[in-house]
């Protein structure tokens, strides 16, 4: 069965790094694929239609923060593919990446609030409510760093009430009522569903995150690797990825 994983901490870390990407039992290659917190529902989907397509592979993900993902392949973690929710840390690991990333999908940032908007929160500008319990990305996370664009660019500051080490643990903290509002991709937005509500955001369709994605040099798997990032870039993938709400690249 594919494992995922919603979150790593350090010793999920320290025991991927020390793992590898080798065939396992009975003929059957696990390829461990490294993608932003942001693509988990469409990734999974994707995932099992590459597993039905390639028989005796399994894919493996580790979902979390671009900037801690890549970090982690910096350290020398036994990974075969990378998808970054953007360039700059798509970058980080130029050395590791077996040719050039290929750009696959794009997103933007909007508010969300508690179902039913109970706090009225009508823009951007609403946000900065002293009374209002406010949380974003941090900014080495890639929607940290577009939240930080998008707020300069419409003169908002705002005094969060936690920055999270990845999207879905804003989406989380805003529907389970902890926070009054976030700013979180409109794909995970709409993954919500009826759990949040969606605010119209000024500004937010200029500040677009670019996806690429890369099999990894050290990779084992080269060619499952080279096959699944084939796979997402291709139109049975990008189809999923439309679905879900990205953007084309």
């Amino acid at each position: 069965m594919r494992r995922t994983a919603a979150a790593l901490g350090a010793a999920a870390l320290a025991l991927t790094a020390c793992g590898s990407s080798d065939s396992g039992s009975g003929g059957t290659t696990t390829l461990r694929v490294a993608a932003a917190a942001s693509l988990t529902e469409s990734f999974e989907e994707i995932g099992a239609d590459f597993e039905a397509a390639n028989d005796g592979v399994q894919v493996e993900f580790q979902f979390a923060g671009s900037s801690d993902l890549a970090t982690q392949i910096d350290n020398g973690a036994g990974l075969d593919v990378f998808a970054s929710a953007d360039e700059a840390n798509m970058a980080k690991v130029e050395d590791a990446a077996e040719g050039e990333p290929t750009t696959f999908a794009t997103n933007t940032l909007t508010i969300i609030t508690e179902p039913g908007n109970p706090q009225e929160i009508t823009g951007l500008r609403d946000l900065e409510q002293e009374d209002l319990a406010v949380v974003v990305c941090a900014p080495q996370v890639p929607c940290g760093a577009a939240a930080e664009t998008l707020l300069t660019q419409q003169d908002v500051t705002l005094d969060p009430a936690s920055e999270e080490s990845k999207v879905t643990d804003v989406l989380t903290k805003v529907s389970s009522g902890e926070a009054d509002a976030g700013l979180v991709y409109v794909t995970d937005a709409a993954s919500a569903g009826d759990d949040v509500e969606t605010v119209p955001t000024k500004g937010a369709d200029r500040v677009v995150n670019t996806y690429p994605i890369v099999a990894l040099a050290h990779s084992e798997n080269g060619e499952e690797a080279a096959a699944f990032v084939d796979h997402v870039t291709g139109p049975e993938g990008r189809a999923v990825l439309r679905e879900k709400g990205f953007g084309a690249p």
